[in-house]
């Protein structure tokens, strides 16, 4: 369940990342925004675009832009389209920012853009089939879920982000617990005002 803010980042996500790295393809944008999310997480026990991430044979997959991938919503479809891309022996389907859109870092904080900033540069070159190779790490939190495929379509939990002997390890859990509760007393609040 993403609110209005999240969505925003989340646009704003997409157009940095199409904007700062090379061949960026569907697979590709989806493991970038995970290492983004997962490694915010980490630090803050807060997650950037509020996404759920569900294990599939080829890497975490943010289900919700899955579905949304074949149509846009409008306020994604103003910002970036796709283009195929003939690579070798298949089509990519890269996303490519609109003209006349630009990043406005205004919706993230100082650590969200330096997550981004590290990320972009570090794969900047870098082919989808590689970043499958780092979201698939053993005993990564895809790993963990996957399992040899048993746990096919699973939710990949936020706290398999953590290290289990981290020392603020329940400090952020609980950071965690409180951002939850807060998402689902909004949603309820949303779901009350609909009625």
């Amino acid at each position: 369940m993403t609110t209005k803010f999240d969505r925003q980042k989340l646009i704003q996500a997409i157009i940095y990342f199409a904007s700062n790295t090379k061949y960026c393809g569907k697979i590709k944008l989806f493991k970038l925004l995970y290492l983004l999310d997962f490694e915010h997480f980490r630090q803050t026990g807060k997650s950037v675009t509020g996404f759920e991430y569900q294990a599939w044979k080829f890497g975490p997959v943010p289900v919700d832009l899955m579905e949304e991938w074949e149509e846009f919503g409008p306020d994604l479809a103003q910002v970036v389209h796709i283009e195929e891309e003939r690579v070798i022996d298949y089509d990519r389907q890269a996303v490519k920012v609109n003209e006349g859109v630009a990043f406005d870092s205004d919706e993230f904080t100082p650590r969200q853009l330096r997550i981004m900033e590290t990320l972009a540069a570090k794969y900047r070159e870098t082919y989808s089939p590689k970043l499958i190779d780092v979201t698939h790490e053993q005993n990564g939190a895809w790993d963990k879920i996957w399992h040899g495929g048993e746990g096919a379509h699973r939710t990949i939990p936020y706290d398999l982000a953590i290290p289990d002997n981290a020392a603020e390890r329940d400090a952020l859990l609980e950071i965690a617990s409180e951002q939850r509760m807060y998402r689902e007393a909004l949603h309820a609040a949303r779901l009350n005002n609909a009625a």
